[in-house]
């Protein structure tokens, strides 16, 4: 039987680094497909294969792989040095358009991603605050490092490690609400007064697409204020993605915090936590909160990420992504109605997720039960069929400026396809 070039150069990662990828969430059986090039919205793997991709990286190329204008910035930047150790104007430029568009954005520090960008903001939230408690979401993802890697703990809002290596005691002071449930937090808060504050995605995007509730957010930050706890908004996934001015812009809530992550690197290693200036204020060297990273700020990183916000900035371009993924996501929703597949569709901006075997999901227990055989089975069809989604039930589909009609239409048939097949069985 044949061999391709993907499956012997899988077999060779797999004994050279742990399960043959270098992030948990590539992997799927029997091997993952290396890639060779991207370009636009289809990706090449090193059999020559096409795809379109819905995978996008996971989020940070909404101007599409090898965009132009975001290329020839990094090659501009890379003729004249890739890092310094120093401020660069890169840097200087990104932090200005941070600061400028995002609304909670007082003071920013970059960093080299998300995971460092939430790690940062929590040790500066219990620092501003002197209190030890952090909560979050029930599913929400903010980073791999011990604070947030928790599960649910059974009957109770306090969480155990997810993660070998994590002492219980690295969680102990970590606790857990239902997004879209604002008693279940106000609740923590009147009987705990140590709680620093909660981070949370303000649209949940590691569970899939799960939106808020019509004044939720609201509430949430409310709640915050009057038990005088930070709001954090992780908006690593949603930060420029939903608009110039983010989430909290399109839904009108400003948090105390925002970190950031994906479209802010344009495609490159890149993070962020911005803030009120009295919060960020503290930061070393100004302050007694110790943050730091010899790339952080990379200026290659940040030419790549102020082009791609200045190119979506342009007048049009976040209403086409929108209703571009709006159409998609509606033919997908007629396809199960016409199949009498039981499932969901839901997105919001140019993200959207499908969900079998429910029929919505509103927060993170609810996107649990999704059937994730299902999933794969799709995963695996549209593959063969040449569409790349993530190979995880509970990932995100990304747009991008590059998916044309023909993209969709592509995308919208072969799910159908999937549907019709499903039906016969």
């Amino acid at each position: 039987m044949h061999r391709s070039n993907s499956q012997e150069e899988a077999e060779i990662l797999r004994k050279i680094t742990p399960g043959g990828v270098s992030s948990p969430v590539r992997a799927f059986d029997p091997y993952p497909v290396v890639m060779e090039s991207g370009k636009g919205c289809i990706i090449t793997d090193i059999d020559g294969n096409e795809y379109v991709d819905l995978c996008m990286a996971y989020g940070p190329l909404i101007a599409g792989h090898s965009h132009p204008r975001v290329a020839k910035a990094v090659r501009d930047q890379t003729k004249r040095g890739s890092v310094f150790g120093a401020p660069s104007h890169p840097e200087t430029k990104l932090i200005e358009k941070i600061t400028s568009t995002v609304p909670s954005a007082e003071m920013c520090r970059l960093a080299v991603s998300g995971t460092e960008a939430t790690m940062h903001a929590i040790r500066l939230a219990r620092g501003y605050t002197k209190k030890n408690g952090i909560v979050k979401l029930n599913g929400g993802f903010h980073g791999a490092h011990n604070t947030v890697l928790v599960a649910a703990g059974s009957g109770s809002v306090n969480g155990t490690p997810s993660s070998l290596g994590v002492p219980p005691e690295d969680v102990r002071n970590t606790y857990l609400v239902e997004y879209n449930d604002p008693g279940m937090f106000e609740s923590l808060l009147d009987k705990n007064e140590d709680i620093a504050g909660i981070i949370m995605e303000p649209v949940m995007g590691n569970v899939g697409v799960v939106p808020p509730k019509k004044g939720y957010l609201q509430e949430m930050r409310k709640i915050t204020k009057e038990h005088n706890a930070l709001l954090i908004f992780d908006e690593v996934i949603t930060g420029f993605r939903l608009g110039k001015t983010s989430a909290q812009g399109l839904f009108g809530v400003t948090p105390d915090m925002t970190t950031m992550g994906k479209i802010l690197g344009g495609g490159y290693p890149a993070g962020a936590f911005m803030g009120r200036s009295d919060i960020l204020s503290m930061v070393a060297p100004a302050g007694p909160v110790y943050a730091a990273g010899t790339f952080a700020g990379n200026p290659i990183s940040a030419a790549a990420g102020l082009e791609t916000i200045e190119l979506m900035a342009e007048k049009g371009r976040y209403d086409e992504l929108e209703k571009r993924t709006s159409d998609l996501a509606a033919r997908m929703r007629d396809s199960f109605e016409d199949n009498q597949v039981k499932g969901c569709v839901q997105n919001i901006g140019s993200m959207f997720s499908v969900f079998f075997g429910i029929d919505e999901a509103t927060c993170g227990a609810d996107a649990s039960k999704t059937d994730k055989a299902r999933y794969m089975e799709m995963f695996r069809f549209m593959l063969d069929h040449g569409v790349y989604l993530p190979p995880g039930p509970l990932e995100v589909d990304f747009m991008s400026i590059a998916h044309d009609d023909e993209a969709c239409d592509k995308i919208a048939r072969t799910f159908d396809k999937f549907l019709k097949k499903v039906k016969k069985e």
